[in-house]
């Protein structure tokens, strides 16, 4: 019987659970928690990943699955561990661990790497087996058990990589519709020699600028650390000729004459989606008055299939100068 379920929990399997159905726990979990999505939670998607980190690795899964999650974590104070986690090393069974506080703590960036390992937001499909490693990607980073469990040790504490800031500029369009952009790396390997890598940038309809994208180990080797710096792409907006975004709004001004704003007009406006919207007035319009469309600004990417609004504004072109005849037309007629 195990000592506590609450990693089994996070990835919806029972303590019974095979490696594949631990696998698949792991996969869905973290596409719906990932910081990224709709429906992210920065610190669930650590726990998950922490959770699979551990429940992926067969010895670290024992030892949990006897001792708990603060000695899989290898937190778990000097001393004999059988029967009770607390006791002495003076009489009584069990096995005898011996551990150093602190070291290397699960983090956000080990999160990512798993992530990423594991096939990132492509990795729903596909068998069991189809990403090339077994067990836990950090088995030699918090802590593997040379000899069986006894004498298990936690290895030195090595810095974090790396996380290398990139800006990414697209234009309202991108944002709109979505897309996706390749991004070519020149990137150091282990040996120190440059290598070409390419990155496909999901962009999601309705992110805002300042969203950030984050693929870990994906930079240059950090001998380190020992592993790969993460990079971070960060979303900048594009200037638009026509729209001004405005939360999930869009702004535009409609030009008009003098002789327009007072007489009406016929217009047609074309939306950043290419529809085109028939615009008429038969009475006069004061100069920066706005008549607003709902539902045709950006998509709000938290609220699928919902959008802002499009906010239209009157910009009345005044004469700078009247002839004679002009001012007497005015002053007549007015």
């Amino acid at each position: 019987m195990v000592r506590e379920t609450k990693l089994y929990d996070l990835l919806g399997v029972s303590p019974s659970a095979s490696d594949a159905e631990i696998k698949k726990g792991y996969r869905k979990q973290a596409l719906k928690y990932h910081p990224d999505k709709p429906t992210g939670d920065t610190e669930k998607f650590k726990e998950i990943s922490e959770a699979f980190d551990i429940l992926s690795n067969g010895d670290k899964r024992q030892v949990y699955d006897d001792y708990g999650l603060e000695a899989a974590r290898g937190n778990a104070p000097a001393g004999g561990m059988g029967g009770n986690p607390f006791g002495g090393m003076g009489g009584g069974g069990g096995h005898s661990f011996n551990f150093s506080s602190g070291g290397h703590g699960f983090s956000q960036a080990d999160a990512f790497n798993i992530f990423s390992q594991m096939g990132g937001f492509g990795m729903g499909g596909g068998s069991t087996d189809d990403f090339g490693f077994g067990g836990s990607p950090f088995a030699g980073m918090a802590g593997g058990m040379p000899g069986g469990f006894g004498g298990l040790a936690r290895s030195a504490r090595r810095p974090e990589p790396d996380t290398v800031t990139m800006p990414l500029a697209v234009t309202l369009e991108d944002i709109y519709n979505g897309a996706t952009k390749k991004m070519k790396l020149n990137r150091k390997d282990m040996s120190g020699a440059r290598e070409s890598k390419v990155l496909e940038v999901s962009i999601k309809p309705g992110w805002k600028a300042g969203t950030k994208i984050t693929f870990a180990n994906e930079g240059d080797y950090q001998p380190e650390a020992g592993q790969r710096q993460t990079i971070q792409f960060v979303l900048e907006e594009k200037p638009h000729p026509i729209f001004k975004r405005d939360g999930n709004n869009l702004k535009m001004n409609l030009p008009l004459s003098f002789k327009e704003s007072l007489t009406g007009f016929s217009k047609e406006v074309t939306t950043i989606d290419g529809r085109r919207i028939p615009f008429t007035r038969s009475q006069p319009v004061q100069p920066n008055t706005s008549t607003t469309y709902p539902g045709l600004g950006m998509p709000i990417s938290k609220s699928p299939g919902q959008r802002g609004d499009l906010e239209i504004t009157f910009k009345v072109d005044y004469p700078i100068s009247l002839t004679p005849e002009q001012r007497h037309a005015v002053e007549t007629l007015f």
